[in-house]
């Protein structure tokens, strides 16, 4: 068995409060996120010839994304310490702050960012699917928290029997390379991985807290 994560991005407003509420949860230090929302948009506005202007190819959609406990972990497999471990029974990724180093190599491969280094201890850190919950028969915190119920977790199987294989290879993600346990529900106006025409358009500040 493996947990995983599904988002619905059709269902998804934006609100953040799933970031929030994992970064209040876990007291994350300053520029530390585990899980991000990116708003992602493109198209252009162009004047008619009554002079009003109008949308041409508008769009806009968001992605929630934390750790996605992947079935390969980049992260795992390139830790020069074997501080990042793949839980057997559960597929939890986590970190061993005591083991690592802080030489960001996580970081660095990790094809979604999840892992993030802490300034203040010289460490990294990522989402640990909220383990402490999940033991005592919880959901995880950005889940419990989703008002719209975009987020929903569990075995990845029984998740992928509910939802359907869903499609993670839209933007602003990666093209798969590490078997993410994430069941993704495309908006309908998602584009593919490597072949959008639009751009992440948060502000700094939203993706760096």
């Amino acid at each position: 068995m493996a947990y995983g994560f599904y988002f619905d991005s059709s269902s998804c407003s934006g609100c953040k409060s799933c970031q929030v509420a994992c970064k209040e949860t876990h007291h994350l230090a300053t520029k530390n996120l585990w899980r991000q929302v990116y708003n992602y948009q493109g198209g252009t506005w162009k004047q008619n010839d009554k002079g009003t202007y109008v949308p041409e190819g508008v769009f806009g959609y968001f992605v929630s994304i934390a750790c996605n406990h992947c079935d390969d972990p980049a992260c795992v497999a390139n830790c020069p310490t074997g501080a990042m471990t793949k839980d057997e029974a559960t597929g939890i990724v986590s970190i061993d702050q005591e083991t690592c180093i802080g030489c960001k190599t996580c970081s660095t491969v990790c094809p979604y960012g999840a892992p993030t280094f802490v300034e203040e201890e010289g460490v990294s850190s990522k989402c640990d699917m909220c383990a402490d919950e999940v033991a005592r028969g919880r959901v995880p915190i950005c889940v419990a928290t989703c008002p719209m119920r975009a987020l929903d977790w569990g075995d990845i199987d029984e998740l992928r029997q509910k939802y359907g294989e869903g499609n993670v290879e839209v933007e602003p993600l990666p093209k798969n390379t590490t078997s993410p346990c994430l069941v993704l529900d495309p908006h309908p106006a998602a584009q593919a991985t490597g072949q959008g025409t639009g751009e992440v358009v948060n502000l700094e500040e939203e993706l760096d807290l």
